[in-house]
């Protein structure tokens, strides 16, 4: 029987105005779906006209300009909804979806929905659960003794995951996607025999320790930043920005 790594994946990757999930907004994202290990994948692009202008922080980053996105990118409201049918379409599946640090991605994709749809994320997974895979959270539970950064690129260099093309979202969506089925085969023995939705749920136990973790370390270091411990969506503010 196919381990759950060497089957069908999907992965969600987002490129934004910035990194607060409350307030930042979406500009480009992209779903990558592969069947099996090697085979090509398909990919599926949106490209975003936020509303609102675009920090030339971000645009260092990901290269998209105020200019590129008022020409090119469409209106919020039916891209948040086209990607959340998207997803629902792999969750409907089965299929499970690969998002590196889901928490900042699915949570910017929620209050994007409530902002101009007045609907939340959940709302479309009723029917059929999301199953989401988060390499950095696998990976930081899996070798949680390792010193160094997880970012992306950093997990990509030390899985020999290609990266090519980074801060592209189609571009880091398939190295997420890559990553977790190199995670997969070098810790077989650990999670070959959990189902997605087993490791789903581990996953919240497991970001939650990660999170109180980084806390007590935070507090130790006399840092004042709150972590939060929500996988791999975070709950509405009561005072969320609009």
């Amino acid at each position: 029987m196919t381990c759950w790594y060497e089957g069908p994946l999907a992965a969600f990757d987002t490129e934004t105005t910035g990194v607060d999930v409350e307030t930042d907004r979406i500009v480009s994202a992209a779903v990558v779906v592969q069947d099996a290990p090697g085979t090509r994948p398909r990919v599926t692009r949106w490209l975003v006209n936020p509303g609102m202008p675009v920090p030339e922080a971000a645009t260092a980053v990901h290269g998209l300009t105020d200019e590129h996105l008022q020409r090119n990118g469409r209106w919020p409201a039916p891209v948040m909804y086209e990607i959340a049918e998207h997803l629902a379409e792999h969750a409907a599946m089965h299929r499970p979806l690969v998002v590196m640090n889901a928490p900042f991605d699915l949570t910017l994709l929620d209050r994007e929905l409530r902002r101009h749809r007045a609907s939340a994320l959940d709302r479309w997974f009723e029917a059929s659960p999301l199953l989401v895979l988060d390499p950095r959270v696998l990976d930081k539970h899996l070798d949680r003794y390792r010193k160094g950064r997880r970012t992306l690129t950093d997990l990509c260099a030390h899985y020999e995951v290609s990266l090519e093309g980074a801060h592209d979202a189609a571009a880091d969506a398939l190295a997420s996607l890559d990553l977790v089925r190199a995670l997969g085969r070098r810790f077989a023995a650990r999670l070959e025999r959990l189902s997605p939705a087993e490791l789903h749920t581990l996953q919240t136990t497991w970001h939650a320790a990660q999170a109180r973790g980084l806390q007590a370390w935070f507090a130790r270091s006399g840092t004042p930043e709150t972590v939060n411990t929500y996988w791999p969506l975070r709950p509405e503010l009561p005072a969320a920005a609009a």
